[in-house]
């Protein structure tokens, strides 16, 4: 079993998480006017990396906030979680390799 932590809550157990996508995904102003195609790809096409990856999560069985969190699609670890709107964090010396 995995644990994430929550940083409202600290270390839960995964069955208390929901996936909620791709992290830092910009948003279209409401005034801005958009054709079919431009809607299509920013609601459908996201990024689906091997390595590492900014997601968003929520603690549905625990306080119920939305955070992000950089995960290593290949292996599963969590390298870090932190706040929704908080900006992306640098890779650690573990990713980099320095």
């Amino acid at each position: 079993m995995l644990i994430i932590t929550c940083p409202i809550c600290g270390p839960r157990p995964e069955v208390e998480f929901r996936y909620g996508g791709e992290a830092h995904v910009a948003r279209p102003a409401a005034t801005e006017a958009l054709d079919d195609q431009t809607v299509a790809e920013r609601l459908y096409f996201r990024a689906n990396p091997k390595g590492r990856h900014a997601e968003r999560w929520r603690h549905v069985h625990g306080c119920g906030k939305f955070f992000n969190a950089v995960r290593d699609t290949t292996t599963d670890f969590f390298e870090t979680t932190y706040p929704a709107g908080a900006p992306l964090p640098a890779p650690t010396d573990k990713e980099t390799g320095r």
